[in-house]
Parts: C-alpha cells; sequence; structure tokens
C-alpha cells in the first residue's frame, strides 16, 4: 500500500507555503521555454506514415513492383465522371478536353493519363459503363509523393480541369441532379479525403473538450472557480506534452499522425481531470476538519497521491505496451498517449496541489468548506443563529445506501450485477470487423462518392485491381488460369518489365468490393492459383517468384497483423498490471478479482457497444483495431477507479471492521468516482462528434466501458466480492492483524 506519510512530505515540498509559487513558476518556465524551442505536435503529424512493417508481402511486392516497373509504379487517381441522364456528346467532349489540359500540363506529381483527347468519340463510347452514364479516367501520380503533396496537387487537378471545360463539375455536393458531375476517388482520392477529415479536428476536438469537461464540472460541483482549477492543470500539462511530442516527431524518433493527437487529447482531458478531482476530493474532505489549509492539502497529497502515481504508472505501461504493436497505426500510440499520461500525472502530484494550496478554501466558492470551529466563530461574529450546513461533497444518502448495501448483502449484489455483465458480453461475440477505410468515411465524401458510383455501373474491383507479379513461367497461361476464377470480373494483357528481365505484371479485377473481408480472402486463392500454373509449368519452388500487391493485398496484411498484435498485447498487458496491482495492494487474491472485473467490463463493453452500433446506428461492422484500442484503454483506465476505491478501503481497514471499511470507503469515494466517470465518459464520447466512424466507434465503446465500470463495476461488483471473501481479499498480506 502508499506510503502516506511520504507523499504527505512531497505535498510539502510542492505546495508549503514558500513553495507553492515556487512550484507554480517553474511549470510556467517549463512551458514557455519548450513552446518557443519545439514546435506544436500538430505542426508534426505525417498522416502518410507507413503502417506495415517492411517485410509484410504486399510491402515486398510494391517494393518489386517499383523496382521492375518505375515509370508504372505511381499512384492512381480516378476521376468518376457521372450524368444520370446518360453521357451526352458535349460531355464527353469535356471529358477529352480535362484530358488534353492535364496531358499537355501536368499538375504537380503527375506522372501520366491516357490520351483518350485522341480518341474518336465512337471509340470513347466504349470506355463508358453498360448504362452510358459513367466514365472512369485515371491519373497517376507519383508513389512517393506525400499525402499533404497529392491534397495540393488534386486541389490543383481539380481546378485545371473546371478551367478546361469551363464549369465546376466537383462542385455540387449531391451527384444525383442535373448535368455532368466528377469526383476523385481510387487510392490518391482515398488518402487525401482521410487528411482532410482531420483538417481543423485538432482544435474543435480541443475545443469541444474544453467546453464539455468544464460544463460537467461546474454542474457537479457548482463552483465555478472549481471548475476551472483541473482544467489549468490539463492545460498546462498540454502546454508541455504537445511541444515535447512535436520535439520527439520532429526529430525522428516518433511519428504522430493526427488520429493519434484527436485520441490524446481525449485521453489527457478525460484522465487528467480524473486525477484532479481524486486530489480535489481528498483536499475539500481535509478542510472540513482542519482550519490549516497547507496542513490540509499536504494530508490531502498523503492520500490520494499515491493512488494518482499508481493509477498513471499503470495506464502509462499499458499504453507502452502497444510499443510491442508491428502495425504502424497501432506502434505510434505507444510513446505519445504514455508521455501525456505521464506528464499529466506528474501534473496532478505537483501542479495541481500548489494551484489548491494558493487558492486554499476559496477554490470551492460559493460552497465553502470549514471546520466545526470557524463556523462557530462566524456565528459569533454575525450572531447567526443557524447551523452549519451539510458538508457539500460529503457522502449523500444515496451513497450511504449503496455502501451499506454492497456491505450487507454482498451476495446478492455480486450476483445481479455480474449476470448483467455477462448478458452485456454475449453480445461481444457476434462483432464483426472490417478493415474497409472507406467505410470510416461520410457517405458525402468525394471519393466515397466515386467510388459507389463505380460499383454501381462497373465492376467493383475497378477501384483497386490486384496486381500479380511473377519473374518465372508464362505470364499468358497465368492469365488464362486466373480468368476461369469466379472471383475474378478480368484480367490485364500481361506487361514486361524492361529493366528487370523476366519479370511480367497482371492487373486483376475482383467482382467484388476489393476493401471487403470477402476481397481480402480472394488474395490467397489469386496467389494459389498463379503458384499451381508455374508449378505445372516447371517452375520450382514457385511461391518465391510470385508476389502480389495492391490495396486488398495491403489490407490483408493489415488483418493479419492486428489479428497477431491483439494475441501478443493483451497477454502483455494483462501481465504488467497484475504486477503493478500485485507490488501496490500487495494481495494476490485482490489483484486476481481486480482483473477479473475489469475483463468481465470490457466484454460487456464491447457487447454493449454492438448493440449501439449495429443495432441502433446501423453500422454492419467495426473497424478491426477497435477490439485491441479498447481493451487497452478500458483495462487501464478501469483500474484506476478500482485503484482509487480499494485505497481507500485498504486505509479504512486499520481502523474499523472489515465490512464497515467497505461500506465507508464505497460511500467516500462514490462522489468523486461518479463525477469523474461521468467526466472521462464524455469526453471519449465528444470523438463521436468527429465524421470519422473509426473515432466514433472507439469512442462509443469507450465511454460505455467507462460507464459500466463507475456505475457496476466499481460500486458493486469489487466491493461485494471483497465483502464476501473478507480477510481472503488481503492475502497474503498482513490478514492477521485486520479487524
Amino acid at each position: 500500500m502508499e506510503n502516506s506519510s511520504l507523499f504527505a512530505k512531497w505535498g510539502r515540498i510542492v505546495a508549503g507555503p514558500k513553495t507553492r509559487f515556487i512550484t507554480l513558476v517553474l511549470w510556467v518556465i517549463v512551458v514557455a521555454v519548450l513552446s518557443v524551442l519545439a514546435p506544436a505536435v500538430s505542426k508534426e503529424e505525417n498522416n502518410a506514415a507507413a503502417n506495415l512493417p517492411n517485410n509484410s508481402p504486399s510491402v515486398v511486392a510494391a517494393s518489386k513492383l517499383k523496382h521492375a516497373f518505375p515509370t508504372n509504379s505511381g499512384t492512381p487517381a480516378l476521376v468518376v465522371w457521372y450524368n444520370k441522364a446518360g453521357l451526352s456528346a458535349t460531355d464527353l467532349h469535356d471529358i477529352q478536353l480535362a484530358a488534353k489540359s492535364l496531358d499537355q500540363h501536368p499538375v504537380p506529381g503527375q506522372m501520366s493519363i491516357p490520351p483518350v483527347y485522341n480518341l474518336p468519340p465512337v471509340a470513347l463510347k466504349g470506355f463508358e459503363s453498360k448504362d452510358g452514364t459513367t466514365f472512369v479516367l485515371p491519373v497517376s501520380f507519383k508513389g512517393s509523393a506525400s499525402t499533404t503533396e497529392l491534397q495540393s496537387s488534386v486541389t490543383a487537378m481539380e481546378q485545371r480541369i473546371s478551367s478546361a471545360v469551363g464549369a465546376n463539375p466537383f462542385h455540387d455536393p449531391s451527384v444525383t441532379s442535373s448535368g455532368l458531375h466528377a469526383r476523385i476517388t481510387g487510392p490518391v482520392g482515398i488518402a487525401v479525403d482521410a487528411q482532410g477529415l482531420f483538417k481543423n479536428a485538432d482544435f474543435a476536438l480541443l475545443a469541444a473538450t474544453t467546453m464539455l469537461v468544464l460544463v460537467l464540472l461546474i454542474l457537479l460541483y457548482r463552483s465555478p472557480i472549481l471548475a476551472f482549477v483541473p482544467l489549468v492543470a490539463v492545460g498546462f500539462a498540454y502546454g508541455v506534452i504537445s511541444p515535447l511530442l512535436g520535439l520527439l516527431a520532429k526529430s525522428g524518433v516518433i511519428t504522430v499522425d493526427a488520429q493519434g493527437v484527436s485520441i490524446m487529447t481525449v485521453l489527457l482531458f478525460g484522465a487528467g481531470t480524473d486525477y484532479c478531482l481524486f486530489l480535489v476530493a481528498r483536499y475539500r474532505e481535509r478542510l472540513y476538519e482542519v482550519k490549516d489549509k497547507f496542513v490540509a492539502i499536504r494530508e490531502a497529497v498523503g492520500g490520494a497521491a499515491g493512488a494518482i502515481a499508481m493509477s498513471g504508472l499503470t495506464v502509462v505501461l499499458s499504453l507502452f505496451t502497444l510499443l510491442f504493436a508491428r502495425v504502424g497505426s497501432e506502434h505510434r500510440f505507444a510513446v505519445p498517449f504514455s508521455v501525456a499520461i505521464f506528464v499529466m500525472a506528474l501534473a496532478g502530484v505537483t501542479l495541481l496541489p500548489a494551484l489548491l494550496a494558493i487558492l486554499g478554501r476559496a477554490s470551492f466558492f460559493p460552497f465553502i468548506p470549514r471546520t466545526e470551529a470557524m463556523w462557530e466563530e462566524r456565528r459569533a461574529k454575525r450572531g447567526a443563529k443557524r447551523t452549519q450546513p451539510r458538508k457539500t461533497g460529503e457522502p449523500g444518502r444515496f451513497s450511504r445506501f449503496v455502501g451499506r448495501v454492497v456491505s450487507v448483502r454482498p451476495w446478492t449484489v455480486l450476483t445481479v450485477s455480474v449476470v448483467v455483465l455477462a448478458v452485456l458480453a454475449v453480445f461481444s461475440t457476434q462483432i464483426k470487423t472490417t478493415y474497409n477505410l472507406l467505410s470510416s468515411f461520410p457517405k458525402n465524401m468525394p471519393s466515397r462518392q466515386g467510388y459507389t458510383l463505380l460499383a454501381d455501373h462497373f465492376s467493383q474491383g475497378t477501384l483497386a485491381p490486384v496486381q500479380v507479379i511473377m519473374d518465372k513461367g508464362s505470364a499468358s497461361a497465368v492469365k488464362s488460369k486466373l480468368k476461369t476464377l469466379p472471383i475474378v470480373a478480368s484480367v490485364s494483357a500481361p506487361t514486361e518489365s524492361k529493366v528487370s528481365a523476366g519479370v511480367s505484371e497482371l492487373q486483376v479485377t475482383l467482382n467484388t468490393d476489393p476493401y471487403s473481408n470477402a476481397a481480402m480472402a480472394d488474395i490467397p486463392k489469386i496467389r494459389t492459383a498463379v503458384e499451381q500454373t508455374l508449378s505445372q509449368s516447371g517452375v520450382a519452388s514457385p511461391a518465391s517468384h510470385v508476389w502480389v500487391a495492391g490495396e486488398t493485398a495491403t489490407q490483408l496484411d493489415t488483418k493479419l497483423l492486428t489479428s497477431r498484435d491483439t494475441h501478443v498485447v493483451i497477454p502483455i498487458v494483462i501481465a504488467m498490471i497484475a504486477v503493478l496491482l500485485l507490488l501496490y495492494l500487495r494481495s494476490v487474491v485482490a489483484m486476481v478479482y481486480l482483473m477479473a472485473t475489469v475483463l468481465l467490463s470490457y466484454f460487456s463493453a464491447l457487447g454493449t457497444g454492438w448493440v449501439v452500433l449495429h443495432y441502433l446506428m446501423g453500422a454492419t461492422a467495426i473497424q478491426g483495431s477497435i477490439p485491441l484500442y479498447a481493451f487497452v484503454f478500458l483495462v487501464a483506465l478501469g483500474e484506476d477507479y478500482n485503484i482509487f476505491m480499494v485505497s481507500r478501503i485498504w486505509q479504512e481497514r486499520w481502523r474499523m471492521p472489515l465490512r464497515q471499511a467497505i461500506s465507508e470507503g464505497v460511500s467516500r469515494t462514490s462522489g468523486v468516482i461518479t463525477s469523474a466517470g461521468l467526466i472521462l465518459a464524455g469526453t471519449f464520447a465528444v470523438l463521436s462528434s468527429l465524421p470519422i466512424q473509426i473515432l466514433v466507434q472507439f469512442g462509443i465503446i469507450t465511454a460505455i466501458g467507462v460507464l459500466l465500470d463507475t456505475f457496476i463495476v466499481r460500486p458493486f461488483v469489487v466491493p461485494a466480492i471483497t465483502a464476501i471473501l473478507g480477510r481472503v481479499s488481503f492475502w497474503p498480506g498482513a490478514t492477521a492483524s485486520h479487524r
């Protein structure tokens, strides 16, 4: 358990009469220096960072393709033209004018474009969809171009096309209105739209989260000054975190992306406010008992800092386990998130005590906590006859009731709670996952609209053909074999490399959505068919002479690596948190049941989240990485509340019988944990306001998990188990000395 006297001494160091302002000034200096010397983390985002290791099959295939076909290794943008009434001769002429303009005056990064402007009208009609409404103009860009560069190129291309045709075919948000419309999709359009979704999202998310936390704090604590204190602490922490991460990113030590920065912002406000409230609750308690505010803050730090430090350490190390992930988007979360929580926890045990010591009792205006003696003095001076009002922050009747029920009827409470959680957890078995990036986009995004037009009027596989590369055997024989597969819509003529003798490429168009799970399952079938053909031609070890590239192959590798990361990271998180709990509580039994309750809560959150997303919001699947993200966050954050409450029970058990200690611990922590849980859940729920489905889904599931921890696991399940086990809960601790 925590050493209260040690942390009380720490409280004197950071928030004493002579040191409180020194602590504040030191934080001001650190924030100012970092802000001047280092860039903000948002300025160093790299949204085009690779998500797959270099040895992934699709990455190796892409490298082989780039080497063998350097002039064809660009990234395609598909300009989809559409007229619901059918493409007229004028429409086709406009398309030719646009192609000619781009060919003769290419935009930055552009590599090639088919010279369709040289084709006669009859030949041009052959490239239309069967219903004559849709035409696809592919434009290739340099594969080395960054997403930011592609974004500028796409903007320039839209301007060039609009100038060529004398109108803007991109401006109408709907493609169902009359006239000619154009949308840019394909890998370039998708990448550009993905980055565009995060444009200004950091500021909007920061503003929304700040406002939500402020409003909740005012409603919960009814004190305008106190509502700003945690926000000031979080603001100082962010002032350190942002430039620190920006400096690390600029120096190449870490890579950050917009998605990670968004989640980090929410995590910082949610967890940071929690740490602040843990200390504020203890401080207010002591102000009712102690007249000297410096003694009160010292004792409050002694009682809460250990739990804050342990909670912070648990979250930091849990997030660090993402370093074991191999998928880039998961691996990149580890350092930024861990640094954010570490700095915030540091602020919680240094800056926050100093701020509270500076403000003193005025922090809680207008409900200022005073000792009985101070109230007697006020009554004597004013001649008032009224008695002191109920102590704000003291356990209310409901909190007392919960504490009493869970200690008197633990079996009933535990049975009902576990049944509810188990029923919710059953729905987690129904979850379906997807790795389709387009499904995360709003339906009105240009690249998704363009893809929908392709899917409705051409083969869906046209969006991202599978690229088969080989350096042995007959490409013609392989083409014939692939055309017989029911999963294949068409196969292009073989292209021979001009720089690598014997290397050839085939473009395979699937008859399904290339971003779907079904398409991913087709990749091994294509590879097997190619290898069988080469083997029949006498090629030894055909597997070493075949490579499969393209968006579908990349997505398959992402799925396989995500599955691998899930099976590697989750056991590490469980083992690591178990060790930390064992060291902190010095109880094997408590460690086991605390871990079990958080795991049950996790699966219940997944199940409830699926019910909300699938049955209420119409989602057919969730993004494949969400279960891993949710596990790391919920298990780490869930233990925060367990640690805070169990710490209180552990402290109370030395001065009263265990059942009474449980009742007192539950009722005493009920208010602050409920407040903290509502704020943490609210901040994660803010993610659902963003137009990116992966963040919407992650935010909803995490918010649900936090609420389950707050209102079921913490007040009912954990204390009920502790009451049932009795002294065994502390084994092999000093159970004999407990009452």
